[in-house]
């Protein structure tokens, strides 16, 4: 009897920030995507997902700023933003996220969440600090820019607390950000999420699982 070929190894990165609400969108769909492509069986390919940061906000002052003020100098009036932030809502709603824009009071500052998630990454740990971080924010309205709500987020996905204060209150990862970053900016990657599989751009955006399921079957067979 024939052994059976062993499973695809494929890499796939995914650009995105903490405080993007459709990369929370496109994650909470990442999952069943991958199902629709290559169903649950021994053969389907392997996919080793690593998440790479994007700060949409790369000026933003390292405390944050005040949503409201923020969001109404962005968009030009606190209605408009009120307006996005609904279809945000009705989206999340189709996913089974329930976002809280109404305790968000701060834009916070992502690069030091992005620390955490490179850290957590040392453990195997990203996916889970990932989906901590979009949670606390969204839903739960926490300032992930404050290194308390991080170490915080650490110790409920099981990292060292204590290891994961010392590190953020360091300069440790923070160049290998700083790089990653440019790397996004070098591959001309303007918005996010972005999904890079085996090196090349498949798609960005938080489309529909369906939408995803093709994108992931369409670059596997090439």
């Amino acid at each position: 009897m024939q052994t059976p070929a062993p499973p695809e190894q494929h890499e796939l990165n995914i650009v995105s920030d903490i405080i993007c609400p459709w990369c929370y969108i496109a994650k909470k769909q990442l999952a069943l995507a991958l199902t629709l492509a290559f169903e649950t069986t021994p053969s389907a390919p392997q996919f080793d997902v690593t998440w790479r940061p994007f700060e949409l906000n790369p000026d933003m002052p390292i405390n944050g700023v005040d949503r409201v003020t923020y969001r109404t100098q962005k968009f030009g009036s606190w209605a408009r933003s009120q307006a996005l932030d609904a279809d945000v809502a009705d989206a999340g709603k189709r996913v089974g996220i329930s976002f809280r824009h109404d305790l968000m009071a701060r834009t916070p500052n992502s690069f030091q969440a992005h620390r955490l998630i490179l850290l957590a990454g040392h453990d195997d740990r990203q996916n889970a600090v990932v989906d901590a971080l979009f949670n606390a924010y969204f839903t739960e309205g926490r300032d992930v820019g404050e290194t308390s709500v991080l170490v915080e987020i650490a110790n409920e996905v099981g990292l060292d607390p204590k290891r994961a204060l010392k590190f953020l209150l360091s300069n440790v990862g923070a160049d290998e950000i700083r790089r990653q970053e440019q790397s996004a900016i070098n591959a001309e990657i303007s918005g996010v999420p972005t999904f890079i599989l085996d090196g090349d751009v498949i798609f960005s955006g938080a489309v529909g699982a369906e939408a995803m399921a093709t994108y992931f079957r369409k670059a596997v067979k090439k």
